[in-house]
């Protein structure tokens, strides 16, 4: 079931006449590395810079099953198996074979299935000593764009939250919001693998309707939507910590963050907006919002005495509340800028 190796290669040939029409030979190499015959059909498509795409009908149907082999040690550790398989999964493995040289421990097995749930994979076969995952998606059948906007709703819906959680401190409503970068993570790696995909494999994009440009331009998006939703993550887990431990927060520090956190959160969903509806009229005033929000910032600057009751780790705590909420000002400002270059593409 491993992939089969492709020789890539380039030549010249000529442009005969045959009747009253034009035609050009097919390199053997290519015909029998597409295992095509006399009388059989393939595909031409005119891409967007004229150069001609030439495939077999069934290339745009099949989805290639290639499977990885890693070998796990012993004493590896769970990041490193966590890395391996997120690796095999973005470049676009249909299964990965895990084998251990003893035998899964407990931790490692729980890693695996950890991972695997993450990742729109299954478990197919599972021993002692080799694991076997199997992914459950078809990339010709996705939507960059809807999984786009699924990843945004669930991400600006974390925004909008934690702006409802600096009035009422919910704790409950703060430890849901933490969950959900969760399935923000899910998005995210389904897409990369999407894009990473489409990149180098001109029938899967022409499917997903990118090119080069569109590839490179959304998995900047992707990994901007994906870093928002982590600072929510850490701003709501400072606000839990702010409950557990009753620290009282100085009411100008708090006013002045909540009022930052409306800038930028409006912000980056006028930005992802912009982006996917090509809308440019906007773009300036999102990038300027980082001022009004740096200067809100300067009215707490330096922060003042807490009090000596746990003042360190209420410090802390504002501190992570206050740079992610710069940070995501400043991805919002990303993604405008992304929205130009798209715009005039």
């Amino acid at each position: 079931m491993s992939a089969v190796p492709f020789s890539f290669f380039m030549e010249k040939r000529k442009i005969m006449s045959l009747g009253s029409s034009l035609a050009v030979t097919l390199p053997k190499e290519w015909v029998k590395e597409n295992g095509l015959n006399k009388g059989e059909t393939v595909t031409m498509t005119v891409q967007r810079d004229k150069n001609l795409l030439l495939s077999p009908d069934e290339a745009f149907n099949l989805k290639p099953k290639r499977e990885l082999h890693l070998l796990i040690g012993f004493n590896e550790d769970d990041e490193s198996i966590m890395r391996q398989i997120i690796a095999g999964f973005l470049n676009g493995y249909s299964f990965i074979k895990l084998t251990s040289n003893r035998y899964f421990t407990s931790q490692q097995q729980s890693t695996i299935r950890d991972v695997t749930s993450k990742l729109y994979m299954m478990i197919i076969e599972a021993e002692t000593g080799s694991i076997t995952l199997q992914t459950l998606l078809d990339e010709s059948k996705a939507s960059v764009i809807s999984s786009i906007e699924r990843m945004h709703i669930i991400t600006y819906s974390m925004c909008r939250d934690v702006l409802s959680s600096f009035h009422d401190m919910d704790r409950e409503l703060l430890q849901v919001i933490y969950s959900l970068e969760e399935e923000v993570d899910k998005l995210m790696f389904l897409l990369l693998r999407m894009i990473r995909l489409a990149a180098v494999n001109p029938f899967l994009a022409k499917q997903l309707s990118l090119d080069p440009l569109d590839c490179l331009d959304y998995q900047t998006l992707v990994h901007r939507i994906e870093r928002i939703s982590d600072h929510m993550a850490q701003i709501s887990r400072s606000m839990i910590s702010i409950i557990d431990l009753d620290i009282s927060v100085p009411t100008e520090i708090y006013s002045t963050i909540q009022e930052a956190a409306e800038i930028a959160f409006t912000t980056y969903d006028m930005a992802v907006r912009a982006y996917l509806t090509k809308d440019v009229s906007r773009v300036n005033e999102i990038i300027d919002n980082q001022r009004k929000i740096a200067d809100l910032y300067m009215k707490i600057t330096p922060l003042p005495y807490f009090g000596k009751q746990n003042n360190l780790t209420a410090l802390s705590q504002i501190i992570t509340m206050r740079e992610g909420i710069k940070k995501i000002s400043h991805y919002a400002a990303d993604i405008a800028e992304l929205t130009i270059d798209r715009v005039y593409k």
